[in-house]
């Protein structure tokens, strides 16, 4: 790797940490500071410490390894104090060669982000993380609602209620009131039956004969169990969607400068169907 000068330095005040489960460390400039090296902890106390301290010494940007999860607390604090923060991928630092045995990661990370060899990853605003934080939860409760239809499914089975044979959707209309009836204590096959909506196609025929089986309590406790189950994901399910909807419409009311639109003539108007901003 090519040696750079001081005065070659692009971001001369960049500081490197290094992020971990249970302590950060923290390299700034060896110029900056007497112990350009410290140690800090993972608590919030710890993390303004840190900051106090960066700013201290000078420093205006810090790379932040972008490690799991443990870095969001820290590049919220950080920037919260006013420095720009970098967030980049630990990989980029395996291309670059010329790194010394005894150099620490923290140390290695504020050498590079100073020469400028590291890109910053990209962040969105707050308003952005908050709405894809919902947006993930809402995935991740809907792909734990799945597994307990799957489990309902089973409990159905094992008593030989053969709903998945009449039925395309287990959950859909008619199979969510035949299985809420069977939970509220219904045996009867035929009067199950008669929650049949009309555009079933299976005949009521079809589906007593597939309501006929065994009612065994243990496998009924699982099944009211997998639907309490279902239920109370449901529920925070809804919270999500009227939190997601809360937040678009924050964001549709803030004004985006979009600045101006570009100059086409005529032709390029024509031909890529473009009429301006309205």
């Amino acid at each position: 790797m090519a040696v750079r000068k001081k005065e070659d330095e692009i971001f001369p005040n960049a500081a490197g940490i290094d992020v971990g489960a249970s302590s950060h460390f923290v390299a700034v400039p060896a110029r900056s500071s007497d112990d350009p090296v410290r140690e800090f902890g993972a608590m919030t106390d710890d993390l303004n410490a840190m900051a106090t301290w960066l700013i201290a010494c000078g420093v205006d940007t810090v790379a932040l390894e972008s490690t799991g999860v443990y870095w969001i607390p820290v590049f919220e604090v950080l920037e919260q104090r006013g420095l720009k923060v970098w967030l980049v991928d630990a990989r980029q630092m395996q291309y670059v060669p010329g790194r010394k045995s005894d150099v620490q990661d923290c140390q290695w990370l504020q050498k590079l982000m100073s020469l400028g060899f590291l890109r910053a990853a990209f962040r969105p605003d707050a308003e952005v993380c908050e709405l894809r934080a919902v947006a993930r939860q809402r995935d991740i409760l809907l792909t734990e609602q799945a597994s307990w239809v799957q489990r309902i499914q089973k409990a159905l089975v094992q008593m030989n209620i053969q709903l998945t044979e009449v039925l395309s959707d287990v959950m859909g209309l008619t199979g969510e009131l035949i299985i809420r009836d069977i939970v509220a204590g219904e045996r009867d096959p035929q009067t199950l039956a008669k929650h049949r909506h009309s555009r079933v196609k299976a005949s009521p025929e079809e589906i007593t004969k597939a309501l006929t089986g065994n009612w065994r309590e243990e496998h009924l406790f699982v099944l009211r169990q997998s639907l309490a189950m279902y239920d109370d994901i449901a529920r925070h399910l809804t919270e999500c969607d009227t939190k997601l909807q809360a937040e678009l419409k924050n964001l549709g009311e803030k004004k985006i400068d979009l600045g101006q639109p570009p100059r086409i003539g005529s032709k390029q108007r024509k031909e890529f169907g473009y009429s301006g901003l309205s």
